[in-house]
C-alpha cells in the first residue's frame, strides 16, 4: 500500500457538523473540504452508515476521505440517526426513515455554498446497501453511487437467510449491532446531553434478532427496501463491487443484468474489504478508479471508464485449500454485458458417485441415500469473511465424508467457469422438513479437495421463498439449488466435484430433526456456466498499485487476536466452533480516546442431537479519555428445538465501573418452516 501525503488540493477537516432532517433530528457528520471549493464549488461524495464516524470507523474515513477529497471533492461521513454522535435511536436496518434522511442529507449538501449541486454516493456493506436504495429513491442532486459489498436483495441474498435456511451470520451480524446500537455519543461533540442519548438508545434499540426470526420467509419486511424489486427505480449510474470471499457478490451479476443505466461491475478475490485493502490479495488502486468514476460521472471528464467492459472479474487459479490466504492466483477477465451469450451453460447429469461429462459414458439409474452428521459443515468457514483469515473453508476431504460426492473423470482440458452452478435434482425426504447444501470443488490429483462455490435450499422453499411447503414423505419432487457464483480455473487432470449433505452447521442452522434424503441419478444433473477464455482478456488496462491517505496516527495499548478453533470434547461428544475476534485496545491520538473491542463467538452441537445447536456471542465495547470512562457488555444465546427458536440476551451498560444500566430479553419463537 503507498501512503499518499501530497495531493492537488489543499484540505480543511471539519471534524463535526450537524445535519438537520425533514423532522429536526440532527445527523452529525464529518467533513473534508477542500480549501478550493469555497469559492470555486466541487461535487460532494457521501458515505452513510452506523459506525461511529468519531472513533470506531475513523482510520477507515481517513485512509478513504482524505485522498478523493485531496483530489477535488467534498467528502462527508454521515453518522446515521441513532448511531454515532447522531440524534435519536436505531431501531432496524434499512428502515425507510434511514432512506428519507439521506435524501435530506443529499439535498442539504447541494444546497452548500461550496457544492456544486452534484452529489455522489458511496459505501461498503451497509453504505453498499442503502447506496443502492437511496438510489432507488431518486434523489435529484445524486448523480452516481459506488455500492460494495451488498445486495440487492433482502432476503434470500444477505446474510440472514439463504436458500430459505437461516444462517449462522444472523446471530453474527445481530450481535455486531446490539454491540454497536448500545454505545453512546462522545461528549466532547454532543455535550452535556450524551448520558440522556445513551440511555435513549439503551432502552430503546431493541434486540434486533428477534425482528429478523420473526420474518423466516420472504414477506414485505424484506421486500420493502430490496432494490431487486424495481430495478427501474434506480435512475442513475451503478459501479457495483463485490469479491469471492465475501458473501455478497451475486448481486454485481444480477444488478449488471437487469439495471437500465450505465453501470459496471468488478469482482475480485477479497472478503468484506475495499479492493485496496482486498484479503486474499491482490488488492488494487480502488480509490483511483473509484476517482475515475467520480471524474466522469460528478466532473464531466473523459477517463475512459465506460469505454472499458461493464464487467471485471478476477479468474482463480486452482490452488491448495487453506483457512487463511493471502494471495489468490489468477488474471482478470472482462465480459462487455451480462450475461454474455458465449458463456455456455452446459448440462451434466448425475450417474452413481460420478458426473456424466461424455455423451457416450452409460447413465445409471440409482436411487442414493444419505443422513449427513451435524459435523458436516464445520469446515466450511465463514457465510461473509469479513477478516478473510482465517475464516475460509479449509479442505473439504473431512466435509465429504458425510456427503453424497459425486465428480468427473479427470480432465482432459483446463475449464474455466464464470457465473453461476445451478443443481437440478430429483429427490425425496422421509420427514416433511429438510435442506441440501451442495458444494463445488475442485479436486487436485494428490487429492485435496477445495470449496469453489455452495449454495443451500431449504426444501419447504423447492417452489416460493414467500409460500412454503412441506415436502410429503415418500414423494419425488424436481429441485433447483443455485450455488454462489464464481470464476474460477480447473486445470487439465483435476476432477470437478459436487457434494450434497443434509447438514451445514453452524454456517446454517438445521433442520428440526435428522431426516433421509435420496438422490435419484439420471434425472438428476448439474449445469456448469464454462467460459471460454478470450484473447482481449490478456490486453486488459491494468488496474493501479493501491494507495491511501496517511493511516491515522494511534497507540497499540493492548494486542489484538484473531483466531477459529474447533473443539471436539469426545468426552461429552460435543463439537464446538469458537471465534475469537479481540481488537485488543489502542489509542486515537487526535482525540485522545481508548478503544476496546472484543467478540466472541461459540457455536456448538452434541451427537446427532439436532435440538443441541447453540449459538452463543459475547461482546464488550469501551472507550475512555480523561473523565468519561464508558463500556458496554452484551450476550447473546440462540437455541432451538423441534418447534421452536429460543433466544435469550443480556445487556448491560457502566460509567466508571458503575453499572448503570441492564435488561435481559427471553422469547420463544415459532419455527417458520425452518
Amino acid at each position: 500500500m503507498k501512503t499518499i501525503t501530497s495531493f492537488p488540493y489543499e484540505v480543511r477537516e471539519i471534524e463535526n457538523v450537524f445535519i438537520p432532517t425533514r423532522d429536526g433530528t440532527r445527523l452529525a457528520a464529518r467533513i473534508w473540504l477542500p480549501v478550493a471549493a469555497e469559492q470555486d464549488p466541487l461535487p460532494a461524495i457521501l458515505e452513510y452508515i452506523p459506525y461511529r464516524k468519531r472513533d470506531l470507523s475513523r482510520g477507515r474515513d481517513d485512509n478513504n476521505h482524505a485522498y478523493m477529497a485531496g483530489h477535488g471533492y467534498v467528502c462527508v461521513r454521515v453518522d446515521m440517526r441513532g448511531s454515532g454522535d447522531s440524534d435519536g435511536v436505531l431501531v432496524d436496518e434499512y428502515a425507510p426513515t434511514e432512506q428519507q434522511d439521506a435524501v435530506d442529507v443529499i439535498a442539504w449538501l447541494a444546497g452548500q455554498s461550496w457544492c456544486n449541486g452534484k452529489v455522489g454516493m458511496m459505501g461498503i456493506s451497509w453504505g453498499g446497501f442503502n447506496s443502492l436504495q437511496v438510489a432507488a429513491q431518486r434523489p435529484p442532486a445524486l448523480k452516481a453511487i459506488i455500492s460494495a459489498c451488498s445486495s440487492d436483495d433482502l432476503y434470500s441474498d444477505n446474510m440472514h437467510y439463504m436458500g430459505g435456511c437461516l444462517l449462522g451470520d444472523n446471530l453474527s451480524e445481530a450481535t455486531v449491532m446490539f454491540a454497536f446500537n448500545s454505545l453512546p455519543p462522545d461528549p466532547r461533540i454532543v455535550g452535556d446531553r450524551w448520558r440522556e442519548m445513551w440511555k435513549e438508545r439503551l432502552e430503546g434499540s431493541g434486540l434486533w434478532l428477534e425482528k429478523w426470526l420473526r420474518h423466516q420467509r420472504r414477506s414485505d419486511y424484506w421486500k420493502k427496501s430490496s432494490i431487486c424489486e424495481n430495478y427501474q427505480a434506480i435512475q442513475c449510474p451503478v459501479y457495483a463491487i463485490g469479491g469471492w470471499a465475501d458473501g455478497f457478490t451475486n448481486a454485481v451479476f444480477r444488478l449488471m443484468e437487469h439495471l437500465e443505466v450505465p453501470r459496471k461491475g468488478l469482482i475480485g478475490p477479497w472478503g468484506h474489504k475495499y479492493p485496496h485493502h482486498g484479503i486474499p490479495g491482490p488488492d488494487i488502486g480502488f480509490l483511483q478508479e473509484a476517482l475515475r468514476w467520480w471524474d466522469y460521472w460528478l466532473k464531466d471528464k473523459e477517463t475512459g471508464i465506460m469505454d472499458e467492459p461493464m464487467l471485471r472479474a478476477w479468474m482463480q487459479d486452482s490452488i491448495s485449500p487453506n483457512a487463511s490466504y493471502e494471495e489468490r492466483p489468477g488474471r482478470w477477465v472482462a465480459e462487455d454485458y451480462w450475461p454474455p451469450s458465449d458463456i455456455r451453460l452446459e448440462r451434466f447429469p448425475l450417474g452413481r458417485y460420478y458426473i456424466v461429462t461424455d455423451e457416450k459414458e452409460k447413465l445409471d439409474h440409482h436411487a442414493l441415500t444419505l443422513q449427513s452428521p451435524l459435523s458436516v459443515g464445520m469446515h466450511a468457514g465463514k457465510w461473509c469473511s469479513y477478516a478473510a483469515t482465517p475464516d475460509l473453508p479449509g479442505d473439504q476431504r473431512e466435509e465429504d465424508g458425510g456427503a453424497l460426492v459425486f465428480e468427473t473423470r479427470p480432465l482432459a482440458e483446463t475449464v474455466e467457469l464464470l457465473g453461476s452452478t445451478r443443481l437440478e435434482l430429483n429427490v425425496m425426504s422421509d420427514k416433511p422438513l429438510g435442506m441440501i447444501a451442495a458444494r463445488l470443488s475442485d479436486v487436485a490429483e494428490d487429492g485435496q479437495v477445495t470449496r469453489v462455490s455452495y449454495g443451500l435450499l431449504n426444501l419447504a422453499h423447492r417452489n416460493s421463498d414467500e409460500h412454503p411447503e412441506p415436502m410429503e414423505p415418500g414423494r419425488s419432487y424436481k429441485v433447483c439449488l443455485h450455488l454462489n457464483g464464481i470464476a474460477q480455473q480447473f486445470p487439465a487432470g483435476h476432477r470437478i466435484r459436487i457434494s450434497l449433505s443434509t447438514t451445514y452447521w453452524p454456517l446454517a442452522w438445521a433442520p428440526p430433526e435428522p431426516f433421509t434424503l435420496t438422490v435419484m441419478t439420471g434425472d438428476s444433473s448439474v449445469i456448469l456456466p464454462i467460459r471460454t477464455p478470450k484473447d482481449r482478456d490478456d490486453h486488459l488496462t491494468p488496474f493501479d498499485e493501491p494507495e491511501q491517505a496517511p493511516d491515522l496516527p494511534i497507540k497499540l495499548l493492548e494486542p489484538s487476536v484473531h483466531n477459529w478453533r474447533m473443539i471436539r470434547d469426545l468426552a461429552s461428544n460435543e463439537s464446538t466452533l469458537e471465534v475469537i475476534n479481540d481488537q485488543g485496545r489502542f489509542r486515537i491520538e487526535e482525540t485522545g480516546t481508548e478503544i476496546a473491542r472484543k467478540t466472541l463467538e461459540w457455536y456448538s452441537s452434541q451427537g446427532h442431537d439436532f435440538t443441541s445447536l447453540r449459538g452463543e456471542t459475547y461482546t464488550e465495547r469501551g472507550f475512555r479519555r480523561d473523565d468519561w470512562d464508558v463500556e458496554v457488555i452484551t450476550r447473546t444465546v440462540l437455541t432451538s428445538t423441534e418447534t421452536d427458536f429460543h433466544v435469550h440476551a443480556q445487556l448491560d451498560a457502566f460509567e466508571s465501573d458503575e453499572r448503570i444500566y441492564s435488561q435481559n430479553w427471553t422469547y420463544a419463537i415459532p419455527r417458520d418452516h425452518v
